[in-house]
């Protein structure tokens, strides 16, 4: 198992699945690659890009997001784990699998959480959508289960 590539929100359980994806890069000797899909841009959606305050507020968000993807390789690698951060705009599924194909990822690693019905209705699971999508091995998280 060369590559490693585990996907975070930053929902404060972060580290718990960090954690879980050093451990496993560990054991195999494995590069890891941190993954946090950030928040499609509102062009990207079908809107305006709105005023400079909004564009600014949004570039902020991306810096501090990339900050702490750039914390936590660090972190890693001063552990002794090859560990790179990956911040991608896109579509949830279809770009951990895009990101994962192109990095030759041998293993996913991506929490779960329970929700209630309406958020389940309107935007699923990611965990599950993949289970459904993904030809590579997943290793799935339970957030709800781990202390924070």
């Amino acid at each position: 198992m060369k590559n490693i590539l585990v996907t975070i929100d930053f929902n404060g359980k972060e580290e718990v699945l960090i954690e879980r994806a050093f451990q496993m890069a560990f054991a195999f000797k494995s590069k890891l690659w941190i993954m946090h899909i950030a928040a499609p841009d509102p062009d990207f959606v079908g809107y305006d890009v709105g005023p400079e305050e909004v564009r600014d507020g949004r570039a902020e968000e991306l810096r501090e997001e990339h900050r702490l993807l750039q914390k936590y390789s660090k972190e890693l690698n001063d552990r002794g784990i090859v560990t790179d951060g990956l911040l991608v705009n896109g579509a949830t599924i279809e770009t951990i699998l895009e990101q994962a194909e192109k990095l030759k990822a041998d293993l996913i690693i991506t929490g779960h959480e329970s929700h209630g019905f309406f958020y389940r209705a309107i935007l699923g699971s990611t965990a599950e959508q993949l289970l459904e999508d993904s030809k590579i091995p997943l290793l799935i998280v339970p957030l709800d289960k781990e202390k924070s």
